[in-house]
C-alpha cells in the first residue's frame, strides 16, 4: 500500500528542547508522558552534554503551542527553536552544543 500524499499526512512541527539533568531515552519518554499529558507528540533524538539533556520532539500543528507551552512551564525545561523541518532544528542545536555537522563521528 503507498504512502499518503504529503497534503495527507498533516502539518507538524519539531521543538528542540533542553532539560538541565542528564536523562537516557527511556527516562526522558517517561518525564514527557507525564509532563506533556493530553498532547500528542513524539520524541526523536536525545543527546546528553554537559549534565543536560537535549532532545527534539515532533508534535502536530494544531497543538504545537499548548506543547511548547507546557515544556516551558517547568523550571528545568526551556525550548530553544522549532521549526516545521527537523532538519533545522538538528543544526541549531547541533550550534548550541558546539558541534560541527559536517564532522563525522
Amino acid at each position: 500500500m503507498p504512502k499518503p500524499k504529503k497534503s495527507a499526512r498533516g502539518k507538524h512541527r519539531w521543538i528542540g528542547f533542553t532539560i538541565e539533568k542528564s536523562y537516557s531515552r527511556t527516562e526522558m519518554e517517561r518525564l514527557l508522558e507525564i509532563r506533556l499529558n493530553g498532547s500528542g507528540w513524539r520524541l526523536f533524538d536525545v543527546v546528553g552534554s554537559k549534565g543536560n539533556t537535549h532532545a527534539i520532539l515532533k508534535t502536530p500543528l494544531e497543538e504545537y503551542p499548548k506543547t511548547l507551552s507546557q515544556i516551558n512551564n517547568f523550571k528545568d525545561m526551556e525550548t530553544l527553536t522549532s521549526s516545521g523541518k527537523i532538519r533545522l532544528v538538528r543544526e541549531r542545536l547541533n550550534s548550541f552544543l558546539g558541534v560541527d555537522p559536517t564532522d563525522s563521528v
